[in-house]
């Protein structure tokens, strides 16, 4: 396998030895085997459940910060690891995740009966879709940026896709 897509012990002990590599691997969910991307979405749902009752102010401070942080800690766990983009670092995919599922947030864009709970996983899956497909212009971002700058955008970029057909998704209901 390639040097992307394993942890040597080494590599593990080092990204776990700071705050930022606990941070970059989303808690540790980043540090599954496989499908580390998946993983780290589905552990970003938790703290969504709670992030979800701030007014959306709020919210959307949360994410430019976790943004800004996400940055830092992902330039910094993918330097400790010696890969610029490991697969091991999702805080990326908890960003992204939360931003796909903004319009879940907006009253205005539900339908009339409000909130559904298939409503979390359709937002959940819209995302690791355009996660994984990488349309334009996801994919020239993902070639192009690099640090932790790179790891993030491109997962910023998909989350937004992703809402926008969640919310489009929504309308027509």
């Amino acid at each position: 396998m390639s040097a992307k897509k394993t942890l040597s012990a080494e590599q593990r002990r080092a990204l776990l030895a700071t705050p930022a590599g606990w941070l970059a691997c989303g808690f540790g969910s980043g540090l599954t085997p496989v499908a580390q991307g998946t993983f780290g979405s589905l552990a970003a749902l938790l703290p969504w459940l709670l992030l979800r009752e701030l007014p959306l102010p709020i919210y959307l401070l949360v994410l430019l910060l976790g943004f800004g942080v996400g940055v830092w800690a992902c330039n910094v766990a993918g330097r400790a690891v010696g890969v610029d983009d490991h697969r091991s670092l999702v805080w990326d995919e908890f960003i992204g995740q939360w931003i796909a599922l903004i319009p879940l947030l907006i009253p205005a864009l539900l339908p009339a009966n409000g909130f559904a709970w298939w409503m979390l996983p359709a937002g959940f899956v819209l995302f690791r879709l355009f996660d994984v497909w990488k349309p334009w212009p996801i994919s020239w971002l993902d070639r192009h940026l690099k640090g932790g700058m790179g790891v993030m955008v491109d997962d910023v970029v998909a989350g937004v896709f992703a809402a926008i057909v969640l919310a489009l998704g929504l309308y027509v209901l």
